[in-house]
């Protein structure tokens, strides 16, 4: 399977990190209550967190590395476009080098944290005012719009930019038969 090239920000992996891992957290809230019994309580769930490890290999390995490195030192989030993971916006929070690093060879491990600020959850009514025999009256507007897609863009970012939820942006577009994988130029439903 050729799976497409791993991106982050503007940062495009010239091959795909060796190892992946995803955890997925979920707090909770233990309270003791009399006779050695306990209750716990579901806080939801917290960050995703993304760990990887890959090499550069060949000449210019240490100056791939070194673009890499820049990427990291660029303040706030970014979309994190991961071959077979839902995209996510993240912040790059590790990058570090398992080995002394040489011209041609560097082996990097990195993680990111999936970041949730900016997320807007339901839609906005359009209302247009009208007025009938000196009475307002305010009705809604209910057509259907489409998005086209541009370089670099994602449902998730789709999603966050229309201000509806993930989930429902897919159900609108039951012709994309992988969220992950949306083309430049496609029409994509958000209303």
């Amino acid at each position: 399977m050729n799976l497409s090239p791993m991106r982050y920000k503007t940062y495009v992996w010239p091959h795909n990190p060796r190892t992946y891992t995803i955890e997925y957290q979920r707090v909770m809230s233990v309270r003791k209550i009399p006779f050695g019994r306990y209750a716990l309580q579901d806080l939801g769930p917290t960050r995703r967190i993304m760990r990887g490890e890959g090499e550069f290999t060949g000449p210019g390995a240490y100056e791939e590395f070194k673009k890499l490195a820049s990427v990291f030192y660029a303040n706030g989030p970014g979309m994190l476009v991961h071959p077979v993971w839902q995209c996510a916006s993240a912040y790059f929070v590790d990058l570090s080098l398992r080995q002394e690093p040489r011209k041609d060879y560097v082996a990097y491990s990195f993680t990111f944290w999936e970041d949730f600020t900016g997320h807007k959850t339901g839609l906005t009514a359009v209302t247009q005012t009208g007025s009938t025999g000196g009475l307002n009256q305010q009705t809604a507007v209910s057509a259907t719009r489409y998005h086209t897609v541009v370089k670099g863009e994602s449902l998730w970012s789709i999603a966050v930019d229309y201000g509806i939820p993930l989930h429902d942006l897919i159900a609108l577009n039951p012709q994309i038969k992988n969220p992950n994988l949306i083309h430049i130029g496609e029409k994509v439903r958000v209303q």
